[in-house]
Parts: structure tokens; C-alpha cells; sequence
């Protein structure tokens, strides 16, 4: 990130494993290797991404996470100007609220900000900031921390293996995790930090997504298939917001859209078949919509932990003694933005103790 960060207290370089290569574990890890301390990013999927994670179908890809972003913050205005022309502003400016009957109840567009998507997909833009990076190790699950001394050491699970290994151990550990997941793998590992507490207070609301493609239709061309609008957020009971995804910029044209489903109802049906899901929500879909073809294809993918509730109150937390902290955009709210600004502030917050 270009943020400089403030002169280091402690001027021997560090080794720092960060678990989790979503936006805050990138923006952390990145503000303390340009500190000029080492640092090992581990992640349990393919690639960097965290919540804005893309799915690839034969039709096109798919946002399955975070739909866009917005710039409120000049730190995070700064970083995007280090990656010129990844991120282009989406004109969903038909952006609108529907009742459970499918009819507009708001025709205005959001007002104030714009909401700007990075392009080919969205996870191309943690996968540009974690690029200089110089240890990401993904396909690796952390199932292990042990403190010994000063040193933290950690043990993964490489890919689907059931065997664990030793992955190093570490001046420093950072858990960029959503609060629920770093709350398990410490009492897992037997650590309680002082603002253990703090962390089971925060409340985030599981997501199912539903994404349908319609090879049938391609656009720009197609004007019969779907409403005149590209993007709304809906009171229906099931459904809190859809977009077409071929309506971003960089996208492919065939007609593909983005269904997300309440948080109430994700919470209650979390359970539930990946079919039973998909059936409900292509009927909620069908009447917001007016949609009623038969899709090409339909997947489901189920965030058990997507949005803020009840956020931390604070960017970060980090015990010096233990040299153990924890960031992720849980910490201040649900916007990528505030992903961001956790890492920035837990890395700043280390550098300075």
C-alpha cells in the first residue's frame, strides 16, 4: 500500500505469518513487508480473494461475494491509484428498491457515491495488492498455533490432505479471519487472548447466493429478457439484492445474474440442501424479476460468515505481549473499504509496538 508507515521502534526486521489473504490479511501483510519486516500469508483457497471471491461457469464469471466497492477513505483512494485502470465505476444507477411483489418502489438512484467494481472480476483486485508479496502460500489451512517463547509457530493442512505439517514459526501472528473463524481455530489451539470477549460480541449474518446464467441470452443486443434495471435491493422476504453481472464493465455479455439472499432467511435456511436453496431463490427471483426462463445453469454457494451485524467498534485489536492481533472488515462494518482500513491499521498499530 502506498501509506508510509511510521519509523519502527524496534529496528531488527521481524518474520509475521498473516492467515488469511482476504483485503484486510493483504493490506496487512503488504504495510509490514514494506516496512521491511518479512511476512508469510497463509490461505486456505486457491488464490487471494477473501469476500470477493469469483466464481467461473462455462457462461462468465460471477461476483459471489462482494458486488462492488465504494472510496470514502484517501488512503484507500491512494492504494487504488497504484493499480490505474484495474477499477472502473459500475452504473448501476438504476440501482432501486422493490416490495415482495416485484413492483419499483423507488425508481431514484442511490444517492452520493459511486460504486466502482475492479475488472475482469472482483477479486482481481486483492489478487493485484497481494502480487508483490513475497510469501503467499495458498492452499494451505492453518489447523495449528502454538506459542513457544517469543515465537508462534504454525501448522497447515496443504490442499484436501488430512496430514498437518509445520509451516514456521513466526515473531508475530495476525488472524485475518472473520471473528467467528479466529475465535474457533484459538480455543482450538487452546490461546485467549485478552480480547477473546471482545471478538464473540461481534455478530456476522451467513449469505446463500444464487447464480444463474441464461446462455440463451446475450447482450447487448437481447432487450425481452428481464427488467429494465441492472441492479436493485429488495424487501422480498428471501432475497436482499440482485445484479446482472454482464452489466459490469469487463464482463461477458451473456446474461448472468447475481442473487443474494437476506440475512434472516440465510440464517434460517442455512442448513438447508444446496437444491432446496436454489429452488426457493429461483422463485423469489422469478417474482422480483419477472424472469421465468429456464436457466442454463444455477449454482449456490452458501457465505456462512458475509455480513456485519454488529461490528467490533474499533479497526484491529493486538496484544503486544502476546504479539498476537486480529483485522478483517468485521472489525468496523461489511464494506471492502473496511477491510482495508483494518489491515492498514493493525500493520500501523504493530509497527508502532
Amino acid at each position: 500500500m502506498p501509506v508510509k508507515p511510521p519509523a519502527k521502534r524496534h529496528r531488527t526486521p521481524a518474520h509475521y505469518a498473516v492467515i488469511g489473504a482476504g483485503m484486510a490479511g493483504v493490506t496487512c501483510a503488504r504495510t509490514l513487508q514494506q516496512a521491511g519486516h518479512a511476512v508469510t500469508v497463509f490461505e486456505q483457497m486457491h488464490a487471494a480473494g477473501g469476500r470477493t471471491r469469483t466464481v467461473h461457469t462455462a457462461g462468465g464469471s460471477f461476483d459471489a461475494g462482494a458486488q462492488y466497492f465504494t472510496v470514502r477513505d484517501a488512503r484507500f483512494a491512494k492504494a487504488l491509484e497504484t493499480v490505474s485502470g484495474l477499477c472502473r465505476p459500475w452504473s448501476a444507477n438504476t440501482v432501486r428498491v422493490l416490495d415482495s411483489a416485484g413492483r419499483v418502489v423507488s425508481a431514484a438512484p442511490p444517492p452520493g457515491e459511486a460504486h466502482w467494481v475492479a475488472q475482469p472480476t472482483m477479486d482481481a483486485l486483492v489478487g493485484a495488492f497481494s502480487r508483490p508479496l513475497a510469501a503467499l502460500r495458498t492452499g494451505q489451512r492453518v489447523t495449528g498455533l502454538v506459542q513457544d517463547g517469543a515465537r508462534w509457530h504454525v501448522r497447515v493442512s496443504p490442499g484436501n490432505a488430512g496430514a498437518t505439517q509445520e509451516a514456521g514459526a513466526f515473531d508475530g501472528l495476525v488472524l485475518a479471519l472473520p471473528a467467528p473463524e479466529a475465535l474457533a481455530l484459538m480455543h482450538a489451539c487452546g490461546i485467549q487472548p485478552a480480547w477473546t470477549g471482545a471478538l464473540s460480541q461481534v455478530s456476522i449474518a451467513p449469505c446463500w447466493t444464487l447464480m444463474l446464467t441464461f446462455a440463451q441470452a446475450v447482450r447487448p443486443g437481447l432487450t425481452t429478457l428481464g427488467p429494465q434495471w441492472n441492479a436493485a435491493r429488495s424487501t422480498h422476504h428471501r432475497v436482499a439484492w440482485l445484479a446482472r453481472e454482464s452489466s459490469k464493465p469487463g464482463r461477458a455479455q451473456v446474461e448472468r445474474w447475481t442473487v443474494q439472499a437476506s440475512p434472516a432467511w440465510s440464517e434460517e435456511h442455512q442448513g438447508d440442501s444446496p437444491q432446496r436453496v436454489q429452488d426457493k431463490l429461483l422463485k423469489a427471483f422469478a417474482e422480483v424479476t419477472g424472469i421465468r426462463a429456464t436457466p442454463s445453469d444455477a449454482q449456490t454457494l452458501l457465505w456462512p460468515h458475509a455480513q456485519t451485524r454488529a461490528p467490533l467498534g474499533q479497526a484491529y485489536v493486538w496484544d503486544a505481549s502476546l504479539r498476537l492481533g486480529a483485522c478483517g472488515d468485521w472489525c468496523l462494518g461489511h464494506r471492502l473499504e473496511d477491510a482495508f482500513i483494518s489491515g492498514l491499521e493493525c500493520a500501523l498499530g504493530m509497527l508502532e509496538g
